[in-house]
This record gives structure tokens, C-alpha cells and sequence, in this order.
């Protein structure tokens, strides 16, 4: 059965207000188009967990979603702080909680094995261990050595963006992985969007592949460029200006709700937010093809 449907429509349809969304990508695939649409439907009183908030959650903030973030490093990537985040939180309008990298994907471990929590060697991170009581030390009941356990998470609704999925939701992504796994089998509910809809041959064809089943997918929906500013390997680059360009825009609470208004609120959805970056930043960010060697698997 087809899972198709709007962004709009999945937004409305699978995110609610007060819920703790799960946006996965870890520098790549992060899902720009999604955190747009749920600027767009005003949700509110969200909490927002990612392994690095990046700039979607900057904006999510800013636009007045949240009322708590968990994350594990937050900052504009290799340009700097995350201003509107940061402020919220040092001004306490913010709630937060934070982990180590491995600590937060541990988290999602524990929530998609079914378990209360996951262990952890000590990672000598003891200033988290002081700013998170959620952080614990326990006996290995084995060995009798301490070790750190951080308790399972499992988000009401994750967002995973793919290069490629069928309509049943069995999605390829390749490049640099992060943890849009995970989140998909921790989270109750799994919104899917894809650079492209192909036919399932094209999955089948590479079994491997398929990091996401359709069995976890309650949404699809077609959305080329939806990750811009991040990228998606094979599809367009990395919009480096643009991250220097939010590190000028967050210092300025008015400039901040102009961009919104411009490239949120006042464009339907992603195909007239693409079209509105224009020609010039199309050819900056496209990528020369670079086929992978094919994979024989044999008679079947």
C-alpha cells in the first residue's frame, strides 16, 4: 500500500503539538524541508532532540516551536555558535538537556532495542555527568566496574531524509551515514522524505542498501532539495555560504524573523523555496556524477 503523501499533509497528519521530535542527519540528509513545514503549521511546545541541533533547530526556535532541545554538541558547524539557541537557553526561556555524541546515539540504541537504558564505557565527559542527573553510574553486575548508562529514547516522531525510497517507504541513503537508523526504529512514528520515488525494483536491486524498511515508514513524501543547506550525496553540495550567511543573520532577533517571513512563512513549500535561491546558487551547488562500481548478486 502507498504511503505517498504531502509534506504538508505528514506534517499535519503525524506531528502534534507537545510532541518530541527526532530530526536524524548528521551533517548530511538533515531535513531543512520538514523543520520549514512545522515552522509553517506554528506546532508548538515541541521538544527537539538531534545529535547536532545545526540550523533547523536554530530556527525552529526562533520561530517559537520548542520548549526544550536535547542534543549532544550544539553550534553552526564549523563556523561557530548557534546563537538563537544559545540565547534561549542562557536566558531560560529554553529547556535543555545534553549528552555526548555517543551518549545520544546510545539513547536511540536502547529505544529501538526496547531496553530502560544503554551502558557506556566512561568517557571521561564528567562535566555532563554534573549538568545531567539523567547521566548515571552503575555496577557491570559481570566485572563489578562502573560503568555509564544514559536512559532509552524514543521519539514520538522521527524525520529521516533519503536519497531515494519506493512508495512503501523502503528508502536507500548512502554518503555519510548518521544516525537516521537508529531514530527510525526508536520513534513510534516515521516521517520519510526522499530526493526521489522510484520503483521498488530500483530497491530490490540493492538489498544492502536499504537502511530503512517500510515496515517503520508511516509517511513518504517526495521532496527534492529537502535538505538544503545540508546535502545530499549525489544530488547537490553543501550550501557553505549559507552557514556563514546565519552566522550574520542570528545576531539580529529582526533579521531573523525577516528571513523567516521570506523563505518560510512566504513560500508554499520546497519546490517554490528551491526556485527562489535562483540559477546562480542551483549551479553553485550541483555536483558532477560520480557512479559507484556496480555489485554483481548473482543468479536468485
Amino acid at each position: 500500500m502507498s504511503k505517498l503523501l504531502s509534506l504538508a499533509e505528514a506534517i499535519a497528519k503525524y506531528v502534534h503539538d507537545g510532541d518530541l521530535v527526532y530530526a536524524a542527519g548528521f551533517t548530511h540528509l538533515i531535513p531543512f524541508a520538514a523543520g520549514h513545514e512545522i515552522i509553517r503549521q506554528r506546532k508548538r511546545d515541541l521538544v527537539l532532540a538531534r545529535a547536532t541541533p545545526d540550523l533547523i533547530y536554530d530556527q525552529m526556535v526562533a520561530a517559537g516551536c520548542a520548549r526544550k532541545v536535547i542534543f549532544s554538541y550544539m553550534g553552526n558547524p564549523g563556523v561557530g555558535s548557534l546563537r538563537i539557541l544559545r540565547a534561549a537557553i542562557e536566558a531560560g526561556r529554553l529547556e535543555w538537556e545534553e549528552y555526548s555524541h555517543f551518549g545520544m546515539i546510545s539513547r536511540l540504541q536502547a529505544g529501538a532495542a526496547g531496553l530502560p537504558f544503554m551502558p557506556m564505557n566512561p568517557t571521561g565527559a564528567a562535566d555532563l555527568e554534573r549538568a545531567n542527573p539523567l547521566i548515571r553510574r552503575v555496577a557491570d553486575p559481570y566485572s563489578g566496574r562502573e560503568v555509564i548508562v544514559v536512559p532509552a529514547l524514543q521519539p514520538d516522531v522521527a524525520i529521516v531524509h533519503v536519497q531515494r525510497a519506493d512508495a512503501q517507504g523502503n528508502a536507500h541513503l548512502w554518503g555519510i551515514i548518521g544516525e537516521q537508523k537508529e531514530a527510525a526504529f526508536a520513534a513510534r512514528r516515521v516521517i520519510l522524505t526522499a530526493e526521489e520515488i522510484v520503483d521498488e525494483a530500483v530497491i530490490r536491486s540493492d538489498p544492502n542498501r536499504t537502511l530503512i524498511p517500510g515496515l517503520r515508514v508511516d509517511a513518504v513524501c517526495h521532496v527534492p532539495y529537502a535538505a538544503h543547506p545540508s546535502y545530499a550525496q549525489g544530488y547537490y553540495d553543501r550550501d557553505n555560504e549559507f552557514y556563514l550567511e546565519w552566522e550574520r543573520i542570528s545576531q539580529s532577533e529582526q533579521a531573523v524573523q525577516a528571513w523567516l517571513e521570506e523563505w518560510v512563512y512566504g513560500v508554499e513549500d520546497r519546490q517554490e523555496y528551491w526556485a527562489r535561491l535562483g540559477p546562480q546558487v542551483h549551479a553553485r551547488l550541483q555536483v558532477t556524477p560520480r557512479p559507484s562500481a556496480p555489485v554483481n548478486y548473482g543468479q536468485y
